[in-house]
């Protein structure tokens, strides 16, 4: 991502070892950004609305969002629908990050407004390719502005 774009990049993944590695492969891939680990569905709405724990914080923006579908509280199908109904969160990236590739969960996702798709590779090297790989696709990506 440009150095003049200070973006955020949200990371909501229970699973505490791909989150480690989506981490230290996306600075691999020279990411530099801060990246921001919430494991749960109800951390991440939360976080972006200022509610719960995250009540008195400031909302981050620029943002972009690598969201995983199979998580505790909130899945990521609920946390992908409340980010794109609100007018505050609806204009940031997400990207869905899983190691589902069932043809229906991917244009459910599509449908509920994500902006790119990506299923994680189960073998190690795979998984680690696949995310450096995002890493690069990361560094040219523009977000939108806040409105």
């Amino acid at each position: 991502m440009s150095s003049h774009q200070a973006v955020t990049i949200l990371l909501v993944e229970d699973d505490a070892g791909h989150a480690r590695l989506i981490e230290k492969n996306l600075h691999r891939a020279g990411v530099s950004n801060e990246i921001i680990h919430l494991d749960d569905g109800q951390k991440a709405v939360d976080f972006l609305f200022n509610e719960g724990r995250y009540a008195n914080g400031a909302n981050l923006v620029p943002l972009l969002i690598l969201l995983d579908l199979n998580m505790p509280v909130l899945d990521g199908y609920q946390v992908l629908s409340r980010i794109k109904a609100d007018e505050r969160t609806k204009r940031i990236p997400v990207v869905m990050l899983t190691t589902t590739d069932n043809p229906q969960e991917i244009a459910k996702c599509y449908e509920l407004g994500c902006n790119i798709y990506v299923t994680k590779p189960v073998e190690y090297e795979s998984f680690s390719e696949a995310i450096r790989n995002l890493g690069l696709f990361l560094s040219i990506v523009k977000v939108p502005d806040e409105p």
